[in-house]
C-alpha cells in the first residue's frame, strides 16, 4: 500500500492511496480459498471445487468485498500514519481500478479534520442568572388556573340568549365544497363559548342563540391546520342549538384539594409552588446557559469543517421549510430565501464552533456519560409522551443507536454545569414574565 499526502490546505487533507494488483489478487485467493472449504456445488466433492470454477462464481463478489475492505483499512491506516482527526468519514473517488486488466487500485482520499484551538480562559466570564421569587399571587394564579379548567355547568337561571361565557349543546353537521368530510359531525357536544376550541368566528356565530335555534356558520380553516386537506378550505356548518348552560366556576377548597387527590388545599398549593420552583428552575438555567453560550461564542473564533455546517445546516433548514409550510415560522415568512439560507448558515457555524468548543473543555476536564445517566435521560424522554410510555421505553429498548443519540445533549448539559460552576455568576431578581419572555423579543425591544 502507498499513501502519498496530495493537499493540505486549512482544515482539509488529500490523499492518493495505490494498492497493487498482486495485493488485491492474493486477498481474493484467500478469501476463495475459505469459501471453497465449505461450498458445495453439483460434480464436485467438498473443499474439491476447482479455484477457477471459484472465481467464475464468486469472483465479482469476493472482489467487491475485498475492495470495500481494503478501502476502509487504509482510510485506518490513513489517520493513523498522519495523527489526524477526522470530523467526518473521508470522500472516497477511485481513480484508476479495472478488473480485466487485473490493474493496481488507486483512490483519493479526502478529509475534513477537526481544528486545533486552545479554549479561551474563562476567568473573565461572569453571567447573570435571572431568578424569580415565587409569590403567594403565583400561586393563587396557578390554583385559578386550575379552577378554571374544572369548571361544571348548570342551566340557566334567567331566560336570555347565550353569551360568551355559556355552554351551549349542539349537534353540527359541516361541509366543504359541498361535500360532507370526516370529523365535521357531532351530536350533543357541548361547547364554551369563547373558549377558542373551535376554529374561525364558530363561537361568535353561536352567541345570541337560544334552545331550539337552528344556525348556519361559515367559518374558514387556518392555513396551518392539521388536516391539510381541508387547510385554508372556507366550510359551512349546520348547527342545531339543544341547550344552553351557564358555566359555574369551582370553589378553590379542601374539598376541591381532594378531589385532585390531595389531603387538603394547603397540600395542593405545596404542590403547585414546587412545581413553579421547578419550571422556573429550569427556564433560569436555560437563560443562563444561552448568556454563557453567547460569551463562549464571543470568545472563540477558529475555522470549522464545512461538511459539520453542511450537516447541521440542514437540519435547521428542513425545520424551517415545515415552519413555513405550516404557518408556524413567524418573522422568517417574509424573508426572501437567499437571506434566509445566510442567516442560518451562520446559526449553523455557530453551533458547530460552539459544540466542538465544549466538547474540548468536557475532553480536557474528563468530563464523561455514564450509564446511569443515559438510563435517566431515557426515562426523562418516556415521561414527555403521557399515555405512551410503553411504547417509548420499547423503542429505546429496541433501538440502542437512539439510546446513544441522547448521549451528545447530557454531555453538553454536563460540561455547561462544570463551565457555570467555574465562573461568576451572579443572580438577578426578575419577575416571572420576564423570565419566561424569549430573549429574542427583549433584543428586538431594545
Amino acid at each position: 500500500m502507498n499513501i502519498t499526502e496530495t493537499s493540505a490546505e486549512g482544515l482539509r487533507r488529500e490523499y492518493t492511496v495505490v494498492i497493487p494488483a498482486a495485493d488485491l489478487a492474493g486477498r481474493v485467493d484467500a478469501q476463495l480459498k475459505e469459501i471453497g472449504k465449505t461450498v458445495r456445488m453439483p460434480g464436485f466433492r467438498p473443499g474439491k471445487v476447482p479455484m477457477s470454477v471459484l472465481k467464475q462464481r464468486y469472483g465479482q463478489s469476493v472482489m467487491g468485498e475485498v475492495l470495500d475492505k481494503a478501502m476502509s483499512d487504509s482510510a485506518a491506516k490513513v489517520v493513523e500514519q498522519h495523527s489526524l482527526r477526522p470530523a467526518l468519514q473521508p470522500k472516497v473517488e477511485i481513480v484508476k481500478f479495472e478488473v480485466e486488466s487485473e490493474s493496481d487500485l488507486e483512490f483519493k482520499l479526502a478529509y475534513e479534520v477537526l481544528p486545533e484551538f486552545e479554549p479561551a480562559d474563562l476567568g473573565g466570564v461572569a453571567i447573570e442568572k435571572p431568578v424569580v421569587e415565587i409569590t403567594d399571587a403565583q400561586v393563587d394564579e396557578a390554583l385559578g388556573r386550575i379552577a378554571a379548567g374544572r369548571k361544571t355547568s348548570a342551566p340557566l337561571t334567567e331566560d336570555r340568549p347565550s353569551a360568551k361565557g355559556d355552554i351551549v349543546v349542539i349537534d353540527f353537521d359541516g361541509s366543504v365544497d359541498g361535500e360532507k368530510r370526516p370529523g365535521m359531525k357531532g351530536e350533543g357536544h357541548e361547547l364554551e363559548l369563547g373558549s377558542g376550541s373551535f376554529i374561525d368566528t364558530f363561537e361568535e356565530q353561536l352567541e345570541g342563540t337560544r334552545a331550539g335555534d337552528h344556525r348556519t356558520v361559515n367559518v374558514t380553516f387556518p392555513e396551518g391546520y392539521h388536516a391539510a386537506e381541508l387547510a385554508g378550505k372556507a366550510a359551512v356548518f349546520e348547527v342545531d342549538v339543544k341547550e344552553v348552560k351557564q358555566a359555574v366556576e369551582a370553589t378553590i377548597d379542601d374539598e376541591f384539594a381532594k378531589g385532585l387527590g390531595f389531603d387538603d388545599l394547603a397540600a395542593l398549593k405545596t404542590v403547585i409552588r414546587d412545581r413553579l420552583g421547578g419550571d422556573y428552575t429550569v427556564m433560569s438555567r436555560l437563560r443562563a446557559k444561552r448568556a454563557l453560550l453567547d460569551q463562549l461564542a464571543e470568545l472563540h473564533s477558529f475555522e470549522v469543517p464545512q461538511g459539520m455546517v453542511d450537516i447541521e445546516f440542514d437540519q435547521i433548514w428542513k425545520r424551517l421549510q415545515d415552519e413555513l409550510k405550516a404557518g408556524d415560522a413567524g418573522e422568517d415568512a417574509g424573508k426572501d430565501e437567499e437571506e434566509l439560507r445566510k442567516e442560518y448558515r451562520d446559526i449553523a457555524i455557530r453551533r458547530v464552533r460552539l459544540g466542538l468548543v465544549l466538547s474540548e473543555i468536557g475532553q480536557k476536564n474528563n468530563i464523561t456519560v455514564a450509564r446511569e445517566e443515559l438510563n435517566q435521560a431515557v426515562l426523562a424522554e418516556v415521561r414527555r409522551y403521557p399515555g405512551q410510555e410503553r411504547e417509548v421505553f420499547d423503542f429505546f429498548k429496541n433501538n440502542p443507536q437512539a439510546v446513544e443519540s441522547l448521549r451528545a445533549p447530557v454531555f453538553e448539559d454536563k460540561v455547561v454545569d462544570f463551565i457555570l460552576g467555574q465562573v461568576k455568576v451572579t443572580e438577578k431578581p426578575v419577575s416571572a414574565e420576564e423570565l419566561m419572555q424569549d430573549p429574542d423579543e427583549d433584543e428586538a425591544a431594545a
